[in-house]
């Protein structure tokens, strides 16, 4: 299915903003919509297949985003050259999420290479949600460029739901969450959470075998070429 940066109701289903989620007080009639025109989706149902966005940082690195609207479910992956399909980051989804890919600085990179002639922008405005950011960030400038994102691809006189950096901050903020990082000789970066929390820092980025650190590596040194 394929979907439109300007359409307000792709937005409210590619954030999730269901009811009880940040942004839904917003939704007005947009509310009733995101549960009509799919139906019930059962175990016995053909696979769906989501739409897969390609942002090329440069040297042949991808970041692969495969959206899959009709089953809320949304999966980034890393493509290197000589690599036959991408490496799974993380994915986002209603049941098992696992969301908390990219720090602030590194998505911001990323995007920096993506979109060097609009930025910030539609990379920005879809890969954020697998970033969050912790204690060490800059969450002013970070919220203020993700509003900045959003507000680029608003039509012109549009006044109804819009996604708002607000709204991605109530699911991206790990502050005070007891996240520490981590890094080693070879330049992968992993992070583990301590103690109770509020939030859960949900990510296969925790110095596990099937995070791909060194394609991460590499795609982000291509990022400051």
């Amino acid at each position: 299915m394929a979907f439109a940066l300007q359409d307000p109701l792709f937005w409210a289903r590619y954030t999730f903003a269901h009811e009880g989620e940040a942004g839904f007080e917003r939704l007005g009639g947009l509310a009733e919509q995101l549960d009509d025109g799919f139906g019930d989706i059962g175990d016995d149902d053909e696979d769906f297949e989501g739409v897969e966005v390609a942002f090329d940082v440069g040297g042949g690195c991808r970041l692969v985003l495969d959206v899959c609207l009709e089953l809320d479910h949304h999966e980034l992956g890393i493509l290197l050259p000589g690599m036959r399909e991408p490496a799974q980051l993380g994915w986002d989804d209603l049941a098992q999420w696992h969301p908390h890919v990219l720090r602030w600085c590194e998505l911001a990179s990323i995007c920096q290479a993506v979109d060097r002639e609009r930025h910030p922008g539609p990379a920005l405005a879809l890969l954020c949600r697998f970033a969050a950011v912790f204690d060490d960030d800059d969450v002013d400038g970070a919220v203020a460029t993700v509003e900045a994102a959003y507000s680029s691809l608003r039509p012109a006189g549009w006044t109804g739901y819009w996604p708002t950096a607000a709204d991605w901050l109530a699911r991206a903020d790990l502050r005070g969450q007891n996240v520490t990082w981590y890094a080693n000789e070879a330049g992968h970066r992993w992070a583990r959470q301590s103690g109770d929390n509020n939030a859960d820092f949900y990510s296969i980025r925790q110095g596990s075998d099937k995070f791909p650190h060194e394609e991460l590596r590499v795609l982000l040194n291509e990022t400051r070429h």
